[in-house]
């Protein structure tokens, strides 16, 4: 049975380690001036924890591969100069590039680390795989654009190298995520491939007619809005089976900047969809689709797996991923009797139903009371506080529960 890889963002050290703990065996994390993305939120990756973060994924018994991916100018090529000994003495599992400048320094630096090149790098043919390969590239993350039938031709003329592709999250409007709107609109100061990007493709856009300055006209002639560069989100659970035969080696989920909740819910689908898809190739997995349209989306779509892409993969009406369910709390692992402490997420209420998911364990159960710090009952527990509540079941291990609402709502 061949040994296929979840590889879950982690965007900080409280993500990778929920992202391990629900399925991922390895993760991809970066630092501020060399990833393409910028965290502002939690105990995020610098260069002063990045070995901290690498040797808890590995304490963990994951993989952790480090993103050096943005396309360099000089001054970026002298700061990495400056710490490449640090990077080095992280000791990750691979270091994923786009610049052939920072694959020189990496290789002249650090060569008993194995390279990935980045999806950044607009790979589409079994040509370029090869060039790279050559070059001494471990792995190749292919480009989103390329259909599943183009990534079996690859795998079939370049079988000595490790293939990896996206097959979740949110897409980029530009070819393989190389954009400039960002800077442009910003004049330089939110560089969208130095990891600040401010997403004008989310915008909403009107036509204005030069003579008529103060006339703003819709762009789009119906009722879906004018969002016409906001891709939906990609999600290929269903075409786990085909990648698969296809040649995936390392399947990617996107997201980073996303929440603990989401990296949370989404490994733990993925994790089981890929299991019982190596147990029954043939295998349902409508379930794991909808387990997916719990979390923050725009839309799915398949983008360009089966292709087909065209304006339906286009989020017309909305820019913001809308979650199908609410992330209500997480556990703190302290107890009070019955009642566990829990910081709360989002508006939770005495005899609310609730669904609880832990890596082993998914289940319904109300909640039945809920309780301040002085042991005061409370008729509810508000956003950010942290109260004590008892559930009319708990789960068996309760360090990486999370609680969200039941059902689905915002379907798109």
């Amino acid at each position: 049975m061949r040994d296929l890889e979840l590889l879950m963002p982690a965007g900080n050290l409280e993500k990778l380690e929920y992202a391990v703990k629900y399925g991922a065996n390895a993760v991809y994390l970066g630092v501020v001036d060399f990833s393409l993305r910028a965290m502002r939120k939690g105990s995020l990756i610098t260069m002063d924890n990045l070995k901290e973060a690498v040797d808890l994924a590995h304490k963990l018994g994951a993989k952790a591969y480090v993103t050096i991916n943005i396309f360099a100018f000089n001054n970026d090529i002298k700061q990495l100069e400056a710490c490449i000994d640090r990077f080095k003495d992280a000791k990750p599992d691979a270091f994923i590039i786009s610049d052939y400048g920072i694959f020189n320094l990496v290789r002249k630096y650090i060569p008993e680390t194995p390279v990935h090149i980045s999806t950044q790098t607009n790979t589409l043919n079994y040509e370029s795989v090869k060039f790279w390969r050559d070059l001494g590239a471990e792995r190749v993350i292919l480009a989103r654009e390329l259909p599943i039938a183009d990534i079996a031709e690859i795998r079939k003329n370049v079988p000595d190298v490790e293939l990896e592709s996206f097959v979740h999250g949110a897409q980029c409007v530009s070819f393989s995520g190389r954009c400039l709107l960002s800077d442009y609109f910003s004049k330089g100061e939110r560089k969208a491939n130095h990891g600040n990007c401010s997403q004008p493709c989310r915008w909403s856009y009107r036509l204005v007619e030069e003579t008529r300055p103060n006339e703003f006209l819709e762009i789009n002639q119906d009722c879906r809005g004018s969002h016409i560069l906001s891709p939906k989100d990609l999600c290929l659970v269903k075409q786990l089976p085909q990648l698969i035969d296809a040649g995936i080696d390392s399947f990617k989920i996107e997201g980073r900047t996303k929440s603990l909740y989401y990296v949370s819910a989404v490994a733990k689908a993925y994790r089981q969809a890929i299991d019982e898809v190596l147990q029954n190739p043939s295998a349902d997995l409508e379930k794991y689709f909808l387990e997916l349209q719990k979390v923050g989306n725009r839309g799915y779509t398949t983008g360009f797996a089966l292709g087909d892409n065209n304006g339906e993969s286009y989020s017309y009406d909305i820019s913001k991923g809308l979650a199908g369910a609410d992330f209500l709390c997480e556990y703190k692992c302290e107890q009070q009797g019955e009642y566990q402490l829990v910081k709360i997420k989002n508006k939770m209420l005495v005899g609310d139903e609730v669904e609880i998911i832990t890596p082993d364990e998914q289940f319904v159960a109300r909640v039945e009371g809920v309780k301040n710090a002085d042991g005061e009952e409370l008729e509810l527990g508000n956003t950010n506080d942290d109260v004590y509540v008892k559930f009319s079941q708990s789960p068996k291990d309760t360090k990486y529960a999370l609680v969200r609402t039941i059902g689905i709502k915002n379907v798109h």
